[in-house]
């Protein structure tokens, strides 16, 4: 049967895939709008199946606050390569699907991966992305936070971004510049008291190694480990970080001299080039 040109524009329009892609699916589906639209998202899959050993380091990061600056949202859809993560299309994708997160208050990526949007799930979106694209695309994180105050940061490639949760409030533009330092410092947690036990005990034992090596004496290998430690929690730590605005003081201090009672109590970061 003979496809129009108009029917092929709809259809891509209905599913945002190539024109040729269209045409064939009209062809395959003898004009049936439905079943060409299954058979988009089953070439979807397929591409997804044979691309599913490739690296998809490439893509978009969003972040959005809500609730009178209550809640914060980030999400990152990876691609393979710079070309499509510029498109406009796949940027609106992004959006898109951080903007049906923050509509169903999503707690965690497992839940968004299953949501129901009309008869796909938000995973079959993403599977029916890598149909239209031909590329590996994945949805390689999501978080959201809630505290008396966010901010979120992203930085202008889209590829990093941040969320801070604070437990009152503070200015808007020192929210900003903690978001911006924990995007820039990549700290591993707040503070000692969320650090992770492992990755305190691997300092150590990379202290005590050290100083042993070094012909330090058996009996001061602890108290050299734990001062390589206190290191590590100065530079690694979000609060404990020399703020890269001003080094003379620490994150926790120039959040102090905004509101003595002010803390940070949640934080996520999210970097493509990690």
């Amino acid at each position: 049967m003979e496809i129009k040109a108009a029917d092929v524009a709809k259809l891509r329009k209905m599913t945002g895939a190539g024109m040729m892609d269209c045409k064939k699916a009209l062809a395959e589906a003898n004009g049936d709008f439905d079943r060409a639209q299954d058979i988009i998202r089953e070439k979807g899959k397929l591409v997804a199946s044979k691309r599913a050993d490739r690296e998809a380091t490439e893509g978009v990061v969003a972040a959005k606050l809500t609730d009178g600056n209550t809640k914060g949202y980030i999400i990152c859809l990876a691609c393979e390569t710079d070309f499509v993560a510029k498109n406009d299309e796949f940027i609106k994708t992004v959006n898109d699907m951080l903007d049906i997160a923050i509509k169903h208050d999503v707690a965690d990526i497992e839940a968004l991966k299953t949501l129901k949007v009309g008869a796909q799930t938000v995973e079959e979106m993403v599977t029916e992305k890598s149909g239209q694209t031909g590329e590996k695309i994945e949805l390689a994180y999501y978080a959201k936070i809630e505290a008396p105050q966010c901010a979120s940061y992203v930085h202008m490639n889209n590829k990093l971004g941040t969320l801070i949760g604070f437990n009152a409030q503070i200015p808007a533009e020192v929210a900003h510049d903690v978001a911006m330092q924990a995007a820039a410092m990549a700290p591993i947690s707040i503070s000692k008291d969320d650090c992770p036990a492992d990755v305190l005990e691997k300092e150590r034992e990379i202290g005590r190694e050290q100083a042993r090596q070094e012909g330090k004496p058996e009996a001061m290998l602890d108290k050299i480990a734990e001062g390589k430690v206190g290191k590590f929690l100065k530079e690694s730590t979000l609060l404990n970080q020399a703020l890269v605005k001003d080094n003379k003081v620490t994150v926790a201090q120039f959040i102090h001299n905004a509101n003595p009672d002010a803390t940070v109590i949640a934080y996520k970061r999210f970097s493509l080039n990690d």
